[in-house]
C-alpha cells in the first residue's frame, strides 16, 4: 500500500486503499453498500465560517446515485448575505475526496464537503472553496508552482477548576498532566479530526493558562501538515467543527476567540506556507540550503499586502486586542529567521547538514538520510486568527504570494523588511519605527483593503462586490468602542462575550 495512506485513520481511505484525491462515485457507493451506511451528510461553509449540514436517508441505490451525481438545491440567501432571496437557489455537489465516516453520528453516516454551483451549472464565483481554487490556479498559472499551506489552530478549553496541580500563569507551553488538565481532551480531538481526514502534525498545550470565576482556561494548539492549500482549508474547517462538537458532548466549552482578557495569551491562526515544484519537490531552498529566490519573492508579496490581509484574517474588534505591542502577536510588517516578534517567520528548516538522529541514537541499519528534510521548510504568517473565513484568508495569502512574483522590486522589498532582532526591545525602537504597522482596528483594516482592491481582483480571483461587502462589514464595527475597550475591562469583557464563538 502507498506509504502515505497505509496508516490513515480515515475509514474510507482504509477500506478503499487509495488516496482520497482518486475517489470516484463508484468508490463512494461501494463503501456505503458494503459498510452498512445508513445516511449521507452534505456539509458546506456559509458566510459565518461554520459548517452547515444537509442529511439524507439512503432510500435505495437509485436515490443514492442521484444525490451523489446531481447533489441538491439549497437556499443561498440563507447562507450568504450577498445573495438575494429573489434568485437564491444554489446547487451543492459533493466532493468525493472529502468523504469520511462521521465520528459523531448516531447512525453510520458518510459525510462529504460540497461545492456550490449557480443556476447555469457554473461554480459560484464567490463561494468559499471556489474563491480559494481560483487563487491557487492563478498562482500556478503565473509561477508554475503549487501553493501548500497548513494552519496552527489555537483555542482555549474551559472547564471546572480542580484547584490541584495548578499550571503557572501564562506558563502552559507544552505542559504535561496533571499540570495541564485538558491534554486528554486534545488527543481525543486529534483522533476524530484524523478520522475525518485531517493530516495532523502534532498537538500540545500552549502558553495561555489562567482561572476566572471558578473556571480554568487552558490554551491548546493542534498543528497540521502542509498540503495543497485547498485541502488545508477543508481540514481546518472540519477540525473546528470536531473540537466544538466533542467539547459539547463532554460538557466542556471551547473558544477560538482572538483575545479573552488583557494580559493573557491570545489565540491566533498562524498559517505556514510553502511553494512546490511541478515534480513535487520543494521550491523553498537554494542548493546551498539558504532561502530560495522564489521564497523571498513570496515573502515580499506578503510584506506588501500584509495590512490588507488583516481584512480577511482579523475580522472583528477582538482581533485587534491581540495585535498589540510586546506580545508574540505581530504589529509591524517585517520578517525574519526563527524570530517570533515578526509578522512572517522563517522557522528552523533542518538545513544544518547534520544527522542529529544518528548523533542521538548511533548508526542506524536503515539510513536516516532517506527522509527529505527540504520538504520541512516553510514560512509562517502570524497575524491571522480564527475570526477569519478560512477560505478567504487562504485565498488572500495565495494572491499575496503570487503578487510577490509580479513585483519587479520584490527582492529589494524583502531585504528592506528583514529584521534579525527582537523589534519590541527598547534598544531596537529606532529600527521598529522604520517599519510599517498593521491596522489597529476593523475600520483601518477596511481602508487598507480598499486601497489594494485591484490586486485581489486581478485574474478574477476576488469578485469586486465581495470585496465591497467585506469592507462594508468591517466598517460597521465601532472603532471608538474598540479603542475604549482596551483600557476598560468591563467593555472588553462585553465585546469578548459578543464574539466568543466567532468563526
Amino acid at each position: 500500500m502507498n506509504k502515505h495512506i497505509d496508516l490513515s485513520k480515515n475509514a474510507v481511505v482504509a477500506y478503499l486503499k487509495k488516496a482520497p484525491s482518486t475517489f470516484t462515485r463508484a468508490d463512494i457507493i461501494d463503501y456505503i453498500v458494503n459498510n452498512d451506511i445508513k445516511m449521507v451528510n452534505f456539509k458546506y461553509p456559509a458566510a459565518d465560517g461554520r459548517l452547515k449540514t444537509l442529511n439524507f436517508n439512503i432510500n435505495d441505490r437509485a436515490y443514492l446515485e442521484t444525490i451523489l451525481t446531481l447533489g441538491e438545491r439549497v437556499d443561498g440567501s440563507s447562507l450568504f448575505p450577498y445573495i438575494g432571496a429573489g434568485n437564491s437557489d444554489l446547487y451543492v455537489i459533493p466532493r468525493y475526496r472529502t468523504a469520511f465516516l462521521d465520528p459523531f453520528a448516531s447512525e453510520p453516516t458518510l459525510t462529504m464537503l460540497c461545492s456550490f454551483f449557480d443556476k447555469d451549472g457554473t461554480p459560484l464565483a464567490s463561494a468559499p472553496e471556489q474563491l480559494l481554487d481560483k487563487a491557487c490556479r492563478a498562482l500556478t498559472e503565473t509561477t508554475g508552482l503549487t501553493f501548500h499551506a497548513m494552519g496552527e489552530l489555537e483555542y482555549y478549553v474551559i472547564g471546572e477548576d480542580p484547584a490541584t496541580f495548578p499550571a503557572g500563569d501564562q506558563r502552559g507551553y507544552h505542559e504535561s498532566g496533571p499540570f495541564a488538565k485538558f491534554n486528554d481532551f486534545r488527543t481525543r480531538c486529534m483522533k476524530v479530526i484524523a478520522q475525518c481526514g485531517g493530516q495532523i502534525k502534532y498537538g500540545h498545550s500552549e502558553v495561555g493558562n489562567f482561572t476566572l470565576d471558578g473556571k480554568i482556561y487552558e490554551q491548546n494548539e493542534i498543528e497540521f501538515l502542509p498540503v495543497d492549500a485547498r485541502d488545508a482549508a477543508d481540514q481546518l474547517l472540519i477540525a473546528k467543527w470536531c473540537i466544538r462538537k466533542l467539547a459539547f458532548e463532554e460538557g466542556l466549552d471551547v473558544t477560538f476567540a482572538p483575545k479573552i482578557i488583557v494580559g493573557k495569551a491570545g489565540s491566533g491562526l498562524h498559517v505556514h506556507m510553502r511553494l512546490m515544484n511541478a515534480d513535487g519537490s520543494s521550491a523553498m531552498l537554494a542548493p546551498d540550503g539558504t532561502l530560495s529566490t522564489n521564497a523571498r519573492r513570496a515573502i515580499a508579496g506578503l510584506m506588501d499586502l500584509a495590512p490588507a490581509i488583516t481584512a480577511f484574517g482579523n475580522t472583528n474588534p477582538t482581533s485587534y486586542f491581540r495585535l498589540v505591542p510586546h506580545q508574540e502577536a505581530p504589529t509591524n510588517v517585517c520578517w525574519g529567521d526563527r524570530n517570533r516578534s515578526v509578522l512572517v517567520r522563517v522557522p528552523l528548516g533542518w538545513t544544518a547538514g547534520v544527522n542529529m538522529c544518528e548523533t542521538v541514537n548511533g548508526p542506524q541499519p536503515d539510513t536516516c538520510a532517506d527522509v527529505d528534510a527540504r520538504q520541512k521548510q516553510t514560512f509562517e504568517i502570524r497575524s491571522a486568527d480564527c475570526s477569519a473565513d478560512i477560505y478567504q484568508l487562504m485565498a488572500a495569502l495565495a494572491v499575496a504570494v503570487r503578487h510577490g512574483f509580479e513585483m519587479p522590486d520584490a527582492l529589494d522589498v524583502a531585504q528592506r523588511h528583514y529584521v534579525d532582532i527582537d523589534i519590541h526591545k527598547a534598544e531596537n525602537q529606532e529600527r521598529q519605527a522604520q517599519l510599517p504597522t498593521l491596522p489597529t482596528n476593523c475600520a483601518e483594516s477596511a481602508s487598507c483593503l480598499e486601497s489594494r482592491k485591484d490586486v485581489f481582483e486581478a485574474m478574477n480571483v476576488f469578485p469586486a462586490d465581495m470585496l465591497s461587502a467585506i469592507i462594508a462589514n468591517l466598517r460597521r464595527f465601532d472603532s471608538d468602542e474598540s479603542a475604549q475597550a482596551i483600557a476598560n475591562p468591563d467593555k472588553m469583557a462585553e465585546l469578548v462575550k459578543r464574539y466568543f464563538y466567532c468563526g
